[in-house]
């Protein structure tokens, strides 16, 4: 059974748990919950743990593994930016698909309240804090990288990261070699621990359902299942809607055709959930069936495969403002340009395996003051 699958029916059982405990007011069945409920916390803050050396060590060597800037050249350039600005409007859909579905506006008040009340000094301190756009932009620069990590500053840490990986690809081969094989060390040492805490995800997601649906019961499935078809309409919108309109005009192929031509990776990559998973398969169908240059797919699909992980932003967009507008924390203009920095930048230092969007959405959390509670 995939990873997903075994979430979805965690999530399915979590809720049935939850809310026969609190409709039937069973305390036995309250009880098992709050035992097991530490299991969910520990989940989180094992994978909280793991995103600082993920990001840093994902972003530094991509970027320095792109060699000097100036010798990457057209296509290289041309894809850097392609996913880049792919990415950035997927969180812009992302955003525009939940301020017209509002997914969480269908929660009872008085639900909405008590949700929200284990957070209200946080978010009293978050709004007392508001700086301009300008000055949040400013200090995504640290002054001290090292205190930016100690205090999960993530913008800081992701542009640190950014700029150390551009200067370390300057270097001759030989003088970057021993910092790339020291961050690729790391990076593989995250994505061993990473297999290990996901293996946990269903366990977690089923404690932190059951504990959730037996405080708050049966209404909040409603918000949850319109969240789900908010990210839906959404990718369906970018994925169907704005890239097929790029085909066409860039392109000048047909959209229809050139879905149906990539439908054999498109369906390894939903089968799997992982770009990396999906990259053999997309190169095939890049030769075969786009008539694309060996050379010319060897280069632009891995790379597009580490950075143009659209979707995973979008989801990201979409679920941080689900999860603010639950906890009646409000995210206004400000936030919300912020959420598209952060999704950006998240969704690309994230590794394109299965449940690497809920590592990853911790530094949008974080971006915007709501820091994951544990």
């Amino acid at each position: 059974m995939k990873l997903y699958t075994k979430i979805l029916v965690a999530l399915a059982v979590g809720a049935g748990v939850g809310v026969a405990a609190k409709t039937y007011d069973l305390a036995w069945l309250l009880r098992a919950i709050h035992v097991v409920e530490p299991v969910g916390t520990a989940f989180i803050r094992l994978m909280t743990m793991i995103v600082l050396p993920l990001v840093v060590s994902t972003l530094l060597t991509g970027t320095a593994s792109l060699g000097d800037v100036r010798q990457v050249g057209k296509v290289g350039a041309r894809t850097l930016g392609f996913a880049i600005v792919a990415t950035a409007v997927a969180t812009v859909v992302g955003l525009l698909a939940f301020a017209v579905l509002r997914p969480g506006s269908g929660l009872d008040p008085a639900m909405r309240d008590a949700l929200a009340a284990p957070f209200a000094t946080q978010a009293q301190n978050a709004a007392s804090s508001q700086t301009s756009l300008v000055q949040t932009l400013v200090e995504i620069i640290p002054r001290n990288p090292f205190r930016a990590l100690a205090d999960l500053d993530l913008l800081a840490v992701v542009f640190f990261s950014i700029l150390f990986g551009a200067a370390a690809g300057t270097l001759t081969a030989e003088r970057k070699a021993p910092i790339l094989a020291f961050f690729d060390g790391v990076t593989d040492v995250c994505m061993v621990i990473i297999g290990w805490v996901l293996r946990l995800a269903p366990y977690g997601v089923f404690a932190l359902s059951a504990a959730a649906f037996a405080a708050f019961g049966v209404e909040l499935l409603g918000s949850l299942l319109m969240f789900c078809l908010t990210v839906i309409a959404a990718a369906l919108v970018f994925g169907v809607g704005i890239l097929g309109a790029v085909i066409a005009t860039t392109v000048g192929m047909n959209p229809v055709t050139y879905f149906r031509k990539i439908a054999r990776a498109s369906l390894v990559a939903f089968s799997t959930s992982s770009s990396n998973a999906a990259l053999p398969v997309s190169l095939e169908v890049a030769e075969t069936e786009l008539g694309i240059s060996k050379r010319v797919a060897g280069f632009v699909l891995p790379l597009s495969a580490t950075l143009n992980k659209a979707g995973s932003a979008l989801y990201k967009a979409v679920a941080v403002m689900f999860i603010a507008e639950v906890y009646g924390v409000g995210l206004h203009l400000r936030e919300q340009l912020i959420i598209i920095v952060a999704a950006t930048a998240s969704a690309i230092s994230g590794a394109g395996v299965p449940g690497m969007g809920m590592v990853t959405i911790l530094i949008v959390l974080n971006a915007v003051g709501m820091q994951a509670q544990a």
